[in-house]
C-alpha cells in the first residue's frame, strides 16, 4: 500500500513537473532546429517508440479504419502542438503556457459542433475563462506581438478540435492512440516542414540537443505513462488536475530559468483561465458512456475495469493531452 501510494504520488508531481516544464524545453530546443521539423521530429520519434514497445508486449495492431482516424486527429493535435513552438519565437514560454491554459475552455465550445453544447454553469466557466484570454491578449507580450497571440489562439483551436473530435471516430484505444496519432501526425508535421525548406544546417548544440531529447523521452513517453498509470489507479479529477498545476510550474520555470518576466497582466489571466477551467470541470455536462473497453496500459483489453472506465470526459481522453507543448 505505502509503495502505490509513493508511486501516485511520483506520478503526480512527474506531470505536474514534466508537463509545465515542456515549454522551457521548446525555448531552448529551438536555436538547434527548425520549428516544425522540430515538432515533427520529436513526435515521429516519441511515437514510432512507443509502438514498437506496445506491439512487443501484445497490443493488438490497429485496423486500417484506425490508422486513418489516428491520422486526422494526430494531423490536428501534432499542429496544434507545433504552433506553440512556432509561437514561442516570439513570445516567452510562460506566456504561451497561459495560453494553451485556455485548451480545456475551447474544448467545451467544439463539443457544441457534435450537440453537446454547454449548460448553465459551464457558460460562466467559459465566461470567466475566456475573459482571462482576453485580458491576455490585451497587454503585455501578446500585444506587442500580434503573429505570436495568433499562432497561440490557433493552437489551443486546433487541439481543441482534434481532441472533442476524437470521441467520435474508431481511434485506437489506451497509449495505442496516443502512439499512432504521434506517428502519423508527426510524419505528416515532418512533409510540411521539408516542403517549407526547412532543413537541418548544422548539428544542434549541447543544449538544444538535451531539449529535445527531453521532449521526446520525458515531455511523451514518461508523461504518458505515468498519466496512464493515474487514470487506471486514482479517480479521474485526481489524474487530470496537472491541467491546473502546469501552467504554473511553466511561468515559474520560465522566470527562474530562463529570466522570463511575469507581467501582472498574464498572473490575472491565469487566474482567470484557471478559475475558468475549474467551473468548467466541476459543472461538467460532457459526461458519455466509455465507447470502448477498458485497457491496460500496454493497449490490450483489461480483465477488470479501472476506476475511470465509467464514464469519460473532456480531459479523460486517451489522445495526446494538451501537455501543453
Amino acid at each position: 500500500m505505502h509503495a502505490d501510494r509513493a508511486r501516485i504520488l511520483a506520478s503526480m508531481l512527474a506531470l505536474y513537473f514534466i508537463w509545465g516544464s515542456t515549454f522551457l524545453a521548446i525555448r531552448w530546443a529551438l536555436p538547434g532546429f527548425p520549428p516544425l521539423l522540430m515538432s515533427g521530429l520529436r513526435f515521429v520519434c516519441a511515437g514510432g517508440i512507443f509502438y514498437l514497445l506496445l506491439r512487443m508486449r501484445g497490443a493488438p495492431r490497429p485496423s486500417r479504419a484506425q490508422w486513418f482516424a489516428a491520422l486526422r486527429i494526430g494531423t490536428l493535435l501534432v499542429v496544434g502542438n507545433a504552433l506553440v513552438v512556432v509561437a514561442e519565437q516570439w513570445v516567452s514560454s510562460g506566456v504561451a503556457a497561459v495560453a494553451i491554459a485556455s485548451v480545456p475552455l475551447w474544448s467545451v465550445l467544439f463539443a457544441g459542433l457534435w450537440g453537446r453544447w454547454p449548460a448553465k454553469g459551464e457558460w460562466l466557466g467559459l465566461a470567466v475563462g475566456l475573459a482571462g484570454v482576453a485580458l491576455l491578449q490585451s497587454g503585455g507580450e501578446l500585444r506587442a506581438s500580434p503573429a505570436g497571440a495568433a499562432v497561440l489562439i490557433l493552437s489551443a483551436v486546433t487541439w481543441s478540435l482534434g481532441s472533442m473530435w476524437s470521441r467520435h471516430l474508431p481511434i485506437p484505444t489506451g497509449l495505442m492512440a496516443a502512439a499512432t496519432e504521434m506517428l502519423t501526425g508527426g510524419a505528416v508535421l515532418l512533409v510540411v516542414a521539408l516542403l517549407r525548406g526547412e532543413r537541418m544546417t548544422a548539428m544542434p548544440g549541447a543544449q538544444a540537443l538535451g531539449a529535445f531529447l527531453y521532449l521526446v523521452v520525458f515531455g511523451s513517453m514518461v508523461a504518458y505513462s505515468a498519466y496512464t498509470f493515474l487514470l487506471a489507479n486514482v479517480r479521474p479529477a485526481l489524474a487530470t488536475n496537472y491541467a491546473y498545476v502546469s501552467p504554473v510550474v511553466a511561468v515559474l520555470l520560465g522566470a527562474l530559468l530562463a529570466g522570463e518576466r511575469v507581467t501582472g497582466v498574464a498572473v490575472a489571466a491565469l487566474a482567470l483561465i484557471l478559475a475558468g477551467v475549474a467551473i468548467v470541470a466541476t459543472r461538467g455536462s460532457l459526461r458519455e458512456p466509455v465507447r470502448h473497453p477498458p485497457q491496460r496500459a500496454d493497449g490490450r483489453t483489461a480483465g477488470h475495469p479501472s476506476p475511470s472506465s465509467g464514464s469519460s470526459n473532456l480531459k479523460e481522453e486517451m489522445t495526446i493531452p494538451a501537455e501543453r507543448g
